[in-house]
Order: C-alpha cells, then structure tokens, then sequence
C-alpha cells in the first residue's frame, strides 16, 4: 500500500512537472489558439490566390494588440493620445484583451499564448475591421506558433504594424495568406504630438480605405524627421520635433521594376531566414527599413541577405531612411555600404525612401503590385495597385 501511494504521489508530481515546464513554454493549448506543428505548411502564396482584407470603412472599429513592448502601459499618456487622435478621424477603438488588461512581464506584454489570444480575439470579433500594433518591440515572432491561420484566412482583416511586427505580418503571409499593411502603429504614429503628422494619416488612408482601383503614386514628403523624443516624460509633447527638407529618393541603380512589394524590417527579416515562414522573394520589389542603424550592423544585415541569395532573385531593391543612423567612423556612408554588398544588378536600387521608423511613413500594403522607375541622378516614381477588397 505504502509503495503503491508512493509511485502514485510521484506519478502526480511528474504530471504536474510537465505541466509546469510546458506552461513554461507556452504550450499547452488554450481555448482559442491552437499550437502550429513545427514543419507548418506549404506557404498559402505557393498553393492560392493571396487574400486582399476588405476595406476599412469610415467609421469602422481598430482592434488594438501589443504583440512585444508594452508602450500601452510605458507611455502611457502617448499612447492614449494615439487612440484619441484615431478617434479624432473618426474610427472606433477597441483594446484586445491582453492591452487592456493593463498588465505586463518587463520586456514583453505577455506571455506568447496571451498575446496570441488577444490577436486571435480580435480576428473573431465581427465589430472590429481592422487590427494595429500599439508598437512593435522584439519578440512578435513568439505568437506565430500559436495562431490559428484558418480562421485568420477566414474573416481577413486588414492588420497594420510595422518594425518587429515584420514577424508576424510573414507569418499571416505564409500562413494564413493574408495580405497585412506595413504602416503606422498607435504610440509612435498617432501618437504623434498634437497630432498624427497629415501624410502618415493620408498614406494610412489611401492604403487601408480608398485606393481600391487603379494606381495610385507614393510621392517622397516635403520633410522628414529621426528627431527622437523621450516618451517617458513630457519630453514628446513640450519639445517640437525637428524636420529637415526630403532631398527625394535616390537611384543607386537606374531601371524599371514591376512585381508585388514586400516591406520589411532589415533586421527582424534576417532573424526569419531559415524558417517556413522567410518570404518568396522571386520577382519581388523588396522595401527594407531599420530604426538603429549603426553601419557596423548594417553591414552583417546586408551581407546576410546577400548570402542568402535575397539580392539575385529580387526585381527590385528600395530601402529606406534609417531612423538612428550611425557612421562609426567610417569613410563612407549608408548609401556606400548598400552598393558595396548589393553590388551590380540588372534592377533597380533606391535609397533614401519614406516607409519605416523616419516621419512622416508611407503606408503600403504587402505584395500589392509596386511599379518602380528610377533614373540614374533623377526622379524616381513608384506606383502601387490596391491592397483592399470592397466589403
């Protein structure tokens, strides 16, 4: 009796051992996510028609989800002023659950299955028709495993972020074969002081709500800004941010590009090489973008990208102003580097372009047709289809 009381208490505490260590790492499942197997699936891009998301109508209701850093609750007051400013423009707001629950684990929001719920939630909730990141961070890519992509595919909705949210909008790619918008998030965006900046607002409006047909012209800003301020003190609101006139966009390499545009972040894309999810690049029109670009880091980016093949299959190469931009004492610049490792090529190559972390940001949807023509020392046009379906 004793030794059969004994294996069962042990027996009990391995269970329960097993079910700590897989709390631990986020995978035991949970009503309303559902775990991804490890070998995924044939990306959706390869087997059917990618989806369009319908349209944000005026009027219509953004879901909120923080995906990484939690900026809902580390800048507070800007991030309130965001959703103020979005309800400004006339949109509802609704706060996922995790965002609104007001709680955080340092670094991250959540726990990876939480902030999948709270994205998953949001897709399933028939009053929301479009989902934005609060910000992005450094850990979006730990929900990919713990969304439920058929159910993503089967109410589309538009999905707006961008820098670390670059994971997950690869993943609702390959995945669910859904089409996500790289564009402005909640904090750094709309909480711009005392308002949005007017091209990030018409970039995001053109994209998500009345560019339906036709082309429609992505034109550089008359200014821009990486004037960064402290949105921990009042810094962010007192002190007026500093712009410099757009000199334009700049033509390394002189030629005529057509194919769908893929946007993302220099180096959380390089943190996805290697997974099922790292995009098909073939006859893609490639947009990078970085936040803290010291050219030594730059370089191993770059020189990744190159070694794996990224810069022989693409049609065409646009990347964009960094926002912290850092020479380090080299004899040459970000422009320089770009040309050294991407060397000669029969498409073209444009620097100093407007979607990513610099203000004012350009809007665009994911593998939406880009048309780029780009004159060696002259003007540079670039022209994209619709990335919404009409509801």
């Amino acid at each position: 009796m004793i030794a059969r009381i004994a294996r069962t208490i042990g027996e009990r505490q391995r269970v329960l051992a097993g079910y700590r260590l897989a709390a631990l790492l986020n995978s035991v499942p949970e009503p309303g996510v559902h775990a991804v197997k490890p070998q995924h699936r044939t990306p959706y891009y390869m087997r059917q028609p990618l989806l369009k998301p319908p349209s944000l109508e005026p009027g219509g209701t953004i879901g909120i989800f923080t995906p990484s850093f939690p900026a809902h609750l580390r800048f507070r007051e800007k991030y309130l002023h965001g959703l103020a400013q979005l309800r400004a423009m006339g949109f509802r707001t609704v706060e996922g659950s995790l965002t609104a629950r007001g709680t955080h684990q340092g670094f991250r929001s959540g726990t990876p299955l939480e902030r999948a719920r709270e994205f998953m939630e949001l897709i399933e909730n028939p009053e929301v028709d479009c989902l934005m990141s609060a910000i992005g961070g450094l850990n979006s890519a730990s929900m990919i495993p713990h969304l439920d992509y058929d159910r993503i595919r089967a109410r589309p909705k538009a999905v707006c972020g961008y820098s670390d949210v670059t994971s997950l909008q690869l993943a609702l790619l390959a995945y669910a074969g859904v089409a996500p918008f790289y564009g402005p998030a909640v904090v750094p965006s709309f909480g711009e002081w005392p308002a949005v900046l007017p091209e990030t607002r018409e970039s995001f409006l053109d994209a998500v709500q009345r560019h339906r047909a036709g082309t429609r012209e992505l034109a550089p800003p008359p200014r821009w800004s990486a004037h960064r301020r402290d949105p921990t003190t009042d810094e962010w609101r007192s002190l007026p941010r500093e712009f410099e006139p757009n000199p334009g966009w700049r033509a390394l390499i002189p030629g005529h590009a057509r194919g769908p545009v893929l946007v993302a972040n220099l180096d959380t894309l390089t943190t996805a090489a290697g997974t099922p999810h790292f995009p098909a690049l073939d006859g893609v029109i490639l947009v990078l973008e970085e936040m803290d670009a010291p050219l030594s880091r730059e370089e191993r980016c770059f020189r990744h990208l190159q070694l794996l093949g990224v810069f022989d299959r693409i049609a065409g190469l646009l990347v964009s102003k960094p926002e912290q931009y850092d020479r380090e004492g080299a004899p040459f610049e970000y422009d320089d580097l770009v040309r050294e490792i991407v060397g000669e090529r029969p498409y073209p190559v444009v620097t100093r372009f407007d979607c990513g972390h610099t203000h004012p940001m350009l809007t665009i949807g994911k593998m939406s047709e880009m048309a780029l023509d780009a004159g060696l020392g002259g003007a540079v046009r670039v022209t994209v289809g619709p990335a919404v379906a009409a509801r």
